[in-house]
């Protein structure tokens, strides 16, 4: 009788176990950790925001931000230039718009190529392309099947400038993206496949809301009193106990999907893709 019942013992721990590894699999399924190298953290005078860089849409102007952060150079650098409902510009050491780093500036990335391991899902099949989120960007781009024919085996994409989206700035080149970027605060399709998206902002949007804005008469010009970044890190950098972390929906995932319908059901027939933000935990 005892070994039976030790028998049936362990038959149940191991139907536990198997349950608490299928609801542990499930959960890997739907979420993500966003990698510390891509997990960018810039402390301002309004509180924190976190960005997830994407390397796969813009490897050489991740590459920079990721070189610049390591040097400290965004440190104290002011939000000199904020629209309310548009965006806020920064990444200049002369605060005026006009200046830059030391390095060369960088070949535009307006369009990457995407290959059927990216994770994509579409969201808004409204225009030409396929509208969806790819990590936590939106993008568009061509359907899977014209992968079958290319010689890559991957397809066109573009990155959107919806709400969250970090992007390089530059002046009337476009190869002349250096140091400074912006974070958009409301949709602009006049900057899609202008202007390189970089990331995503995926906690403290509300942060970038609240940044002193600047003059509508002067093109956004905040002024000597613009608020700054108080420190810029790598996720990467920080001692382990200081690093946040921060888990991602899964395009395509259960929560990811709830998080698509609700803002469906709220848009109703103005719902698009830039509606759509990847729920997060964490941070």
């Amino acid at each position: 009788m005892r070994s039976g019942l030790k028998i049936k013992s362990v038959m149940a721990l191991a139907a536990a176990a198997a349950l608490l590894a299928g609801g542990a699999a499930a959960q890997s399924n739907e979420w993500r950790t966003v990698a510390p190298e891509n997990l960018w953290v810039i402390d301002t005078a309004k509180g924190r925001v976190l960005v997830e860089l994407e390397p796969r849409a813009a490897p050489t102007h991740v590459e920079r931000i990721r070189a610049l952060t390591g040097q400290g150079f965004y440190d104290g650098l002011k939000f000199h230039r904020v629209i309310p409902n548009f965006m806020a510009q920064t990444g200049d050491p002369q605060g005026t718009g006009a200046g830059g780093s030391e390095l060369p500036d960088l070949k535009g990335e307006f369009t990457f190529r995407r290959g059927r391991d990216s994770g994509f899902a579409p969201v808004d099949n409204s225009g030409a392309g396929l509208r969806g989120i790819m990590g936590s960007i939106p993008i568009v781009t061509q359907p899977d099947a014209q992968m079958y024919v290319t010689a890559d085996l991957k397809t066109s994409a573009q990155g959107l400038f919806c709400p969250g989206v970090a992007g390089m700035a530059r002046a009337g080149s476009p190869d002349s993206a250096n140091s400074q970027f912006f974070l958009m605060t409301g949709r602009n399709d006049n900057l899609n496949g202008g202007y390189t998206v970089f990331g995503r902002v995926v906690q403290g949007l509300d942060v970038v809301h609240a940044l002193k804005a600047g003059n509508d008469a002067n093109d956004g010009a905040v002024g000597p009193d613009a608020d700054a970044m108080t420190r810029v890190r790598l996720a990467s950098a920080l001692p382990e106990a200081e690093r946040p972390t921060v888990r991602v929906a899964v395009p395509g995932s259960a929560p990811f999907n709830a998080a698509v319908e609700a803002a469906r059901a709220e848009k109703g027939a103005t719902f698009n893709i830039c509606d759509v933000q990847p729920p997060v935990q964490g941070g």
